[in-house]
């Protein structure tokens, strides 16, 4: 009896215990908008990071293409000639590479200097020797007047026409001189760049700035020395530089180099008659 009645009253609470069947409603599907989907890694044409590791291409081409939309015009054919984003590789060098390039002007016969240069010939280095030297030349000539009329005591009045020729003379030297050369160049069939010439002819000069400097001393044959040996390792430098692209020119070659250590040496006594001389 008790386990009879025992085992009724446990399967009706089991019974009762068991929930009806929920009846299934179905499947529904949630649309989600293209719009709001992302996938990550982003592909190649939705993302500016490509497969890989590359960095954005907004970082890449914001200083080398002109952006949609932005006020820098894009030139083409001869009109690139006019614009400043075209020289923008002949100032793009360091530090590093401007010293080297100075210190190979100073050992002119290494004949090192082309070879460095030719693929990447700047107008950074020229431009800031000869701003240097319009700038030296007119301090160190001031000076070294001011000091000879002092010691004779006699009036002494600034020249500003200093300045005025001595940036003729280097800005027009450097400007004039490649250009004709590459003419010459061109019509003897000779391999020549007109950036890396004036390349050459800009770091060719920067001798000078420390003959400039050692002019103060108040000796005329010192000052003739020092004259004589900037022009000669000026000559030596642009003449060696210059040799092994000038040989193709023919039986002229030697006239064309000849006349290119001539006519550097040319400047150096300019500039001694001009600038290393001092008259009371």
């Amino acid at each position: 009896m008790m386990s009879g009645n025992y085992t009724s009253i446990d399967n009706q609470s089991v019974s009762g215990s068991v929930p009806a069947a929920v009846p299934d409603p179905g499947h529904h599907t949630v649309k989600f908008e293209d719009s709001h989907l992302q996938t990550f890694p982003p592909s190649e044409a939705q993302g500016k990071i490509s497969s890989g590791a590359r960095p954005p291409r907004d970082a890449d081409d914001t200083f080398s293409k002109p952006v949609s939309g932005s006020d820098e015009p894009q030139q083409s054919g001869w009109l690139r000639t006019f614009s400043v984003s075209s020289y923008k590789a002949y100032f793009d060098v360091d530090t590093s590479d401007v010293l080297e390039r100075i210190k190979d002007s100073l050992l002119p016969y290494s004949g090192a200097f082309n070879e460095k240069t030719t693929n990447n010939p700047d107008l950074y280095g020229p431009f800031w020797i000869c701003t240097t030297l319009i700038f030296v030349a007119a301090a160190i000539g001031t000076f070294v007047t001011y000091v000879a009329h002092k010691v004779k005591s006699q009036e002494w009045t600034y020249d500003i026409n200093v300045v005025q020729w001595s940036a003729g003379l280097f800005y027009g030297y450097v400007t004039v001189v490649p250009l004709l050369l590459y003419v010459i160049l061109k019509y003897f069939s000779a391999p020549a760049g007109l950036v890396q010439l004036f390349c050459l002819y800009g770091y060719s000069l920067f001798v000078f700035i420390p003959a400039l400097c050692l002019s103060v001393v108040p000796l005329e044959i010192f000052r003739w020395v020092i004259a004589g040996v900037a022009g000669i390792m000026s000559a030596t430098f642009v003449a060696i530089n210059l040799r092994a692209h000038i040989v193709s020119a023919g039986e002229s070659w030697f006239l064309i180099v000849a006349g290119i250590f001539l006519l550097q040496l040319a400047l150096s006594v300019v500039l001694k008659l001009y600038l290393f001389t001092v008259t009371v």
